[in-house]
């Protein structure tokens, strides 16, 4: 396959979210009806920007090309600004997370889609359990072998961004013990989890053409690394994060990812060869942030030294900085500070039951949060309610 390069690293970012009954908290099977009606301003079949999902309690809405992270924040908040009095008139409300916290999946409807049926059809009870929500960042690069360097680059820092992203300590109504029970639910899937050390592009292409003709994948597109090359957008797509119930949290994974990308294109340029951790030690470290979130202590190298996991978090942070700055993401990249001191959603979550809670007040906590989060980006969007220049979608 030919990658279709990016000169700058631009930025698209795509939140799964599940549509939930306000009075009930129950997941509800409403999307095609609903991004129907968000699709006749437009005169399409499709709205822009939210699509459907694998289940029809789920959608998706998407940015268009950003050039920084507060322009993809305003693409979203514009999307779901959209959506909001479509759902506010349907007593339903959205939120994301990684896992709904008592929702059952064999009480789920498939969205009628072909793509779904023979995705389903193919893989049976793995798919079919995908009751599951995730953030996926794209970030340009500007070759095929850059995008390989990249993938095995960020495959390093995957614990970190997950661990900031963690959302779904509940399953099926019981607390997994986990912060990202989606992880490994996810990890049910084939061609899924931390991707494997690629020299080349050449060699993706191999490793490629050998899954086509084994009849493991039809197209790169059932690739589901954690991190991977995506030929058609010219990008780097990081896939490893929970469902992120806040745009002020999402855009925070959104420019750790921006500035990595972006680190990693400068040290390449400037003939640096990055010194890679095995890949024990990369499954290890991505096992250690999806059980225990911020508090996982990570291995360094491979003779197994450990560090706390906030503590390397710091570290990147100030790796970042400059990059940030150039980028103008720098408020967004500090806020990782805020989330590492006061938690990422799983443990919000589990603070409303220790307080005397169920799941059900972890649901509308979940909702509220939304809620509250769009108002503030609501607020900040210019008078015509639109983002500023995005493109055709990542």
């Amino acid at each position: 396959m030919e990658f279709n390069s990016s000169e700058r690293s631009t930025l698209g970012v795509e939140i799964e979210y599940g549509l939930v009954d306000r009075e009930s908290g129950e997941l509800v099977p409403a999307s095609v009806e609903l991004l129907a009606e968000a699709a006749a301003p437009y005169g399409t079949d499709e709205h822009p920007k939210a699509k459907n999902e694998l289940f029809l309690s789920s959608l998706e809405v998407i940015t268009g090309i950003c050039e920084t992270v507060s322009e993809a924040r305003a693409d979203l908040a514009t999307t779901l600004c959209e959506l909001k009095p479509l759902l506010d008139k349907r007593g339903l409300g959205m939120e994301s997370s990684g896992t709904h916290p008592f929702a059952l999946w064999t009480d789920m409807q498939v969205t009628p889609n072909p793509r779904y049926q023979r995705m389903v059809d193919k893989l049976q009870w793995p798919a079919t359990r995908l009751l599951i929500h995730g953030v996926h960042v794209h970030v340009g690069v500007r070759s095929g072998d850059k995008a390989v360097t990249t993938t095995n680059v960020l495959a390093v820092y995957l614990p970190l961004i997950l661990a900031l992203s963690c959302s779904s300590p509940y399953w099926l109504g019981e607390d997994t013990g986990m912060a990202s029970a989606r992880t490994k639910i996810f990890e049910g899937m084939p061609t899924t989890g931390v991707p494997p050390q690629l020299a080349d592009w050449n060699e993706y292409n191999e490793l490629l053409e050998a899954l086509i003709n084994a009849g493991t994948i039809e197209t790169n597109k059932e690739i589901w690394w954690d991190v991977r090359p995506h030929p058609g957008f010219g990008t780097v797509e990081l896939r490893m994060c929970d469902g992120i119930p806040t745009l002020q949290d999402t855009m925070t994974v959104a420019a750790i990812a921006q500035c990595l990308v972006t680190y990693v294109d400068d040290q390449v340029d400037a003939g640096h060869e990055f010194e890679l951790l095995p890949d024990w030690v990369l499954r290890e470290n991505k096992g250690r942030a999806s059980r225990w979130g911020l508090d996982a202590k990570l291995i360094t190298n491979r003779h197994g030294s450990t560090k706390p996991l906030r503590q390397w978090l710091e570290e990147l942070i100030d790796l970042l900085t400059p990059y940030a700055q150039r980028l103008r993401c720098l408020d967004e990249l500090n806020y990782a500070h805020t989330i590492a001191r006061d938690g990422s959603s799983y443990l919000r979550q589990r603070a409303v039951v220790e307080q005397g809670g169920d799941l059900h007040d972890v649901v509308n906590l979940l909702l509220k949060e939304f809620d509250d989060d769009l108002a503030r980006a609501a607020a900040e969007l210019p008078a015509d309610g639109s983002p500023s220049d995005s493109n055709e979608s990542n």
